[in-house]
């Protein structure tokens, strides 16, 4: 019986903490797995792939392979192998040639707490393990498809792209006179942060042995849902607390991010956050009873406070 199981009508909190806690172990095992990395690397990546956190993008793996028929037994590897890919994207997100951050999820970020080299390899180790886990925990035809899915996520058209196409925004030397703002905002948001969350669903219907269909529905889901969470991030940034976002709010308007707050204004982001989550819920609803924690995510997370 997979944990899910054990009790009827979780609230969203039970059901986030129990994916947690079944991801949890599969991220140290597979740290531990690694033949002799040297101590204060094997330590970052301890420290930055099990920090806390709320684990949402393992939690769509499994509940997605479970709206479709699946186990968690059998998505895990998937589920460990997303939240890699995001950890490292974080450790490098939060340089200090990038966002330049120093703390997340309430702790000082890995370039603070060891150093900027140190970080850099921590996120160049913790890619490649996503991989390794994919081919490693899955049946090969599924290995192979996992993969590719994953890769071209994290890669230069999705989440690495997005990342630079924000940096350039930024430093207004990618968007201005040729391009209409608002159109760049989407697209830095689809590829940076939708990006992945697309791939975790994709990966736990894969890992479910889902439908043309079922995976159709998950696309929908993870449009929806995807956007909904970044403007959501961005008006926590706006309005948020350093104390209950475990990170520096405010810091997007001192370095002139281009954000769904700055260019559309508080109210406006906030009702199109809630037209994506009742969208993304709407979908989540067609998977039947299976979807319901993907619901119950969908409206959480435009009204959460972290």
């Amino acid at each position: 019986m997979s944990p899910h199981d054990s009790m009827t009508e979780p609230s969203l909190s039970e059901s986030l903490e129990r994916a947690r806690a079944f991801v949890d172990p599969l991220l140290e095992a597979a740290i531990d797995r690694l033949p002799a990395p040297p101590a204060r690397l094997a330590e970052a990546m301890r420290y930055s792939l099990l920090a806390p956190g709320k684990r949402l993008r393992p939690a769509l793996v499994l509940w997605a392979s479970q709206a479709c028929g699946g186990s968690w037994e059998s998505a895990g590897p998937c589920a460990a192998a997303v939240e890699m890919i995001h950890a490292y994207s974080l450790v490098h997100d939060d340089l200090p040639a990038m966002d330049d951050d120093d703390l997340r999820r309430g702790r000082p970020t890995c370039h603070r707490q060891f150093d900027e080299a140190t970080a850099i390899l921590c996120g160049d180790a913790l890619q490649p393990l996503a991989f390794e886990t994919l081919a490693s925990g899955l049946p090969p035809a599924i290995a192979a498809r996992a993969c590719l899915v994953l890769a071209q996520a994290a890669g230069a058209s999705a989440l690495v792209g997005g990342q630079a196409e924000d940096l350039a925004a930024e430093r207004q030397a990618g968007w201005g006179e040729h391009e209409e703002p608002a159109m760049l905002l989407e697209r830095i948001h689809a590829r940076k942060t939708g990006a992945l969350f697309h791939a975790s669903l994709h990966l736990g219907g894969l890992a479910a042995g889902a439908t043309s269909g079922q995976l159709a529905t998950l696309e929908a889901y993870g449009r929806g849902f995807g956007l909904a969470f970044q403007i959501a991030d961005d008006l926590l940034d706006a309005e948020g607390s350093e104390e209950a976002t475990g990170k520096r709010v405010g810091k997007d308007v001192g370095r002139g991010k281009l954000t769904f707050p700055s260019l559309h204004g508080i109210v406006a982001s906030r009702e199109r956050a809630i037209r994506l989550a009742e969208e993304a819920a709407a979908a989540a609803g067609q998977l039947g009873a299976g979807g319901r924690d993907l619901s119950l995510l969908a409206h959480w997370i435009v009204h959460r406070d972290h």
